[in-house]
């Protein structure tokens, strides 16, 4: 299966690779960054995680050639700080993640993220976890269902959506992809349903973010990696939909912002706390036009890129 990195070059690039530096892949995949990141490499070495067993697995084949550069760890990039100790490495050269679901989990079937194929309700990128979509969607309460809706997928429709599924797994469980999106598709207006995109697709993003808590993982992961940085070290992030965006933009804006003093209080510009950071992309990297005609995934990605100060 063919799997095209996104925004490759303006990723592994934006870092400012050292030959001889310590690096992190958050979100392993396929590894398409990864092999980028390790041709710039000498005496370097990559720590590359991924939650996701196959994804290790299918890294280890398509890395094969350069395997003594790299380690793989199959945990959450949320995690990144005790794994790398565990290592006796404290601090990096530099962070790079590509969030969400990578193309490989959307388009396998079985894995039941995508409403194109139908498959059973799962969405689990760790399949080693319990929590899964089928969970999610036939034992959740009503307010829960609605909660989930509206802050993970931004639903108009949430309570209507929420009252369909709840009224549906009353005469028996909803278990497979298809399924719920009859359900989805009964709870909305027929002038919803002849817009252009899938009626299914908010609700999908939200159940996925759920299963997976990854605004959860961000957060944590964000602040794990900032915290590991060497001075003029950089970290990278790729996000696909405006939740994830919003969230690397704060936290960017935040570490690379000095706290706010009063003027009206007399302090002398050399005494004031400068950040520890600087924000490297005022605004995002976005696909070329080339890059969009050879992967429709590029175009929601967003890539943003901060730096620590140097000493």
């Amino acid at each position: 299966m063919r799997h095209t990195s996104v925004l490759l070059k303006e990723t592994v690039d934006s870092l400012n690779v050292k030959e001889d530096g310590i690096y992190v892949d958050g979100t392993l995949g396929r590894g398409g960054h990864s092999g980028y990141l390790i041709s710039k490499l000498k005496s370097g070495h990559l720590y590359a995680f991924d939650k996701d067993s196959q994804a290790i697995a299918e890294s280890t084949e398509n890395l094969k050639d350069v395997l003594p550069y790299i380690t793989m760890i199959h945990n959450d990039f949320r995690s990144m700080k005790e794994e790398l100790a565990k290592r006796g490495i404290y601090e990096v050269n530099g962070i790079m993640m590509d969030l969400g679901v990578s193309s490989p989990q959307f388009d396998d079937p079985t894995r039941g993220f995508s409403y194109r194929y139908d498959a059973r309700l799962d969405m689990r990128m760790n399949q080693e976890q319990e929590l899964d979509a089928y969970q999610v969607v036939n034992t959740y309460s009503f307010e829960e269902l609605c909660r989930i809706l509206r802050e993970y997928g931004e639903e108009k429709f949430t309570k209507s959506i929420a009252r369909a599924i709840e009224k549906q797994r009353a005469i028996q469980p909803i278990e497979t992809t298809f399924q719920l999106v009859d359900v989805i598709k009964s709870a909305l207006p027929d002038k919803v349903l002849r817009q252009k995109g899938h009626p299914a697709k908010q609700t999908f993003q939200a159940l996925r973010i759920e299963v997976n808590d990854e605004l959860g993982a961000l957060q944590k992961g964000l602040e794990e990696a900032l915290s590991i940085l060497k001075p003029n070290g950089r970290c990278a992030i790729i996000t696909f939909h405006s939740l994830e965006d919003r969230m690397v933009k704060n936290v960017f804006k935040e570490y690379s912002s000095a706290p706010y003093i009063d003027p009206r209080i007399p302090i002398k510009a050399s005494d004031i706390k400068q950040a520890d950071y600087n924000l490297i992309t005022k605004k995002p990297i976005t696909a070329t036009d080339e890059e969009l005609d050879e992967n429709h995934r590029s175009h929601s990605a967003k890539l943003r890129v901060i730096e620590k100060k140097g000493e």
